[in-house]
């Protein structure tokens, strides 16, 4: 079973975090929204945070590990928002089991293939040797070599654990992300379509969703708006969270 941080309660609401990243990386916007009361499920991922690890990693099983999640928390229908990759499972699972969802939000990420664009963080995470290393600082100054955004950075560094009292290593299995890093890009089945009340939201900043993509969108989502975070690129939810908690309550809260 994948591990979640639950909090609040009321109407459960899933939050899935992107590539790389954690249920941490959605703790301040868990809070507020819990506030409002909605019962936060933040999970993480296969191969992410305090989840299993597995060799078997693609969007198929990521989908059924949060349906047997929601299985096992009896919950019947609930409120989906996924980011990025996470977006990427929200997406599959709203199309495989609608009757589940009762909105789905997708964060900056669209149904189209991206082609394989992580190629510096990869390089970055594959160039310590934890053998080698006995300090945070060393870590995090091996992979600014190949990282000189220190907002990425500091999101690679917060997977950075302590293994035992003496010896570091990544929450993540860096492994199996090794094996087939194209499986992230991979596009939504051109047969799955999703007719539920959908939000897709795109940083003002960021690429991930193109005017090119919107007739993808509908095609897929046909009950689906799309609205923009100002001041923000990929990770909208963390450079604009003022804006994101609102329009993402607007959405939810409207009837």
């Amino acid at each position: 079973m994948i591990y979640s941080k639950v909090e609040g309660s009321g109407k459960p609401f899933l939050i899935i975090h992107g590539f790389l990243g954690m249920s941490d990386n959605w703790k301040t916007l868990s809070t507020q929204f819990a506030a409002e009361g909605f019962e936060m499920h933040l999970l993480d991922m296969r191969n992410h945070g305090r989840s299993f690890h597995s060799n078997e990693f693609n969007y198929e099983v990521m989908v059924q590990d949060v349906l047997e999640y929601v299985n096992d928390k009896n919950l019947d229908k609930f409120i989906l928002l996924g980011h990025s990759m996470g977006g990427k499972v929200a997406m599959n699972f709203a199309c495989d089991y609608p009757e589940r969802v009762e909105k789905l939000l997708v964060a900056d990420i669209s149904p189209r293939e991206y082609a394989p664009h992580h190629q510096d963080v990869m390089e970055a995470l594959n160039a310590v040797d934890f053998s080698a290393v006995s300090s945070r600082k060393e870590i995090e100054d091996i992979m600014s070599k190949y990282i000189k955004d220190f907002g990425t950075l500091q999101f690679l560094m917060k997977n950075v654990h302590r293994v035992t009292s003496d010896s570091f290593g990544f929450r993540f299995n860096l492994e199996a992300f090794n094996n087939d890093e194209s499986v992230i890009g991979e596009a939504l089945s051109s047969d799955k379509k999703y007719s539920g009340k959908t939000l897709f939201l795109k940083g003002g900043r960021s690429k991930y969703i193109q005017e090119s993509d919107y007739n993808d969108i509908q095609n897929h989502f046909p009950n689906s708006i799309i609205e923009t975070i100002s001041n923000s690129g990929h990770w909208l939810h963390a450079e604009n969270t003022n804006e994101f908690f609102i329009k993402v309550n607007d959405f939810i809260c409207d009837k």
